[in-house]
């Protein structure tokens, strides 16, 4: 799976304005909205929000991975924000985290929602890729980042 290909330019937020768990979920779903690749906005943020209640997304390393799966969306999509100031996401390893990947998918296309998963796990455990992430100061700049690595 080509992570560039579900994530669209237009969602991706360098930096995120979100100081806490909530805000930044409802900032990437708002740049979801906004680029027209959701049905039911709400929808989304209720099962982003509810899968986070049962057990938190924050993986550890400074990464979270918000989802959740629900009839908001037609097909899987993808958002990234940056936060230059760590936020608390109740991680694995108890550290705030300052990369926040967003996906929702449909509820029975369980296929490439796992695959988005992995593959952003993978890409993540390279530690000079992740650090270049955080360190951008603007969407574009993320996002040539990560096709360049897709490309790889």
């Amino acid at each position: 799976m080509i992570l560039t290909q579900i994530l669209q330019p237009t969602c991706v937020k360098v930096p995120l304005e979100g100081v806490d768990k909530e805000s930044a979920i409802i900032e990437l779903v708002d740049l979801l909205a906004a680029s027209n690749q959701l049905v039911d906005k709400e929808s989304v943020l209720e099962a982003v929000l509810v899968r986070e209640q049962t057990r938190s997304t924050g993986i550890g390393s400074s990464i979270a991975i918000p989802h959740g799966k629900c009839s908001g969306v037609d097909e899987l999509v993808m958002a990234i924000g940056i936060a230059h100031n760590p936020i608390e996401f109740d991680s694995i390893d108890g550290k705030p985290v300052s990369i926040i990947v967003l996906l929702a998918s449909p509820i029975d296309r369980t296929g490439p929602h796992i695959q988005a998963l992995a593959r952003i796990s993978r890409l993540m455990l390279d530690e000079d890729f992740k650090q270049k992430l955080q360190n951008s100061d603007s969407p574009e700049e993320l996002y040539e980042l990560i096709s360049k690595k897709e490309a790889e």
